[in-house]
């Protein structure tokens, strides 16, 4: 406490920090990139947009384990083929996790990043997609592109402020044509292990996060595309 009458008088200086600087709680931002190459490898065209299509996969999984404590029920996930399995993580008697890695003899498929995969179709409500409208399929025919392998960073990278984690992969077409795509999204396959018996699910592949494309784009015979999904915390 400060008594007196030069109280007003005190020169205080309040450190720029201390303001706030919209910063206070982190922000979550996505951006998707696709570059298209010709046959030559010469660069066409850079696609940038801000991704925001988390689908109902993803976001039940990020649901917090009170969710379910205090529901005493299951979320259902939908893989790409309409498939259905429960997800109830908690402590429980029965827990219904995500076994990552998953070590469990029983279990043959394991929880991993299958793809990220294009389209020639849309859809208008992201949030309800289980799978892409019109996937275009592995291969080297008639309207079909190579996936390779998707590149999975070790660890988040931390620039400042900002902690951001990619995934990318290439595509290539050798169907003998221009194909066009419209849609991208993010294929996981997941394992589902009951603790308590240790039996297991295999959920499948799950879309977990889906986007149309602001304008589409057109990948050349011969040609390829990197695409690149970019999540980033506090920007």
């Amino acid at each position: 406490m400060i008594v007196g009458n030069d109280i007003g008088e005190i020169n205080v200086n309040i450190p720029n920090d201390a303001y706030n600087n919209y910063h206070d709680v982190p922000t979550f931002s996505a951006y998707l990139t696709i570059i298209v190459k010709d046959s030559s490898g010469r660069v066409l065209k850079v696609h940038q947009q801000k991704s925001h299509s988390p689908t109902a996969n993803f976001i039940g999984l990020l649901l917090p384990i009170t969710y379910y404590s205090n529901t005493n029920s299951a979320f259902t996930l939908t893989n790409t083929t309409g498939g259905t399995c429960n997800y109830k993580p908690g402590l429980g008697s029965s827990p219904e996790d995500i076994a990552y890695p998953n070590s469990n003899s029983n279990a043959n498929h394991p929880t991993y990043l299958v793809m990220i995969q294009v389209g020639s179709g849309q859809q208008s409500n992201p949030s309800t997609a289980t799978s892409l409208a019109a996937p275009i399929s592995n291969g080297t025919g008639a309207g079909q592109l190579i996936y390779g392998a998707p590149i999975i960073p070790l660890s988040f990278t931390v620039s400042g402020s900002i902690v951001f984690y990619h995934i990318s992969e290439v595509v290539t077409n050798q169907s003998g044509n221009t194909i066009n795509v419209t849609e991208v999204g993010i294929i996981t396959n997941i394992q589902i292990m009951i603790y308590y018996n240790t039996a297991s699910s295999n959920c499948g592949q799950l879309l977990v996060w889906y986007d149309v494309l602001s304008s589409p784009i057109s990948i050349p015979n011969g040609g390829s595309i990197i695409i690149y999904y970019n999540f980033e915390v506090n920007p």
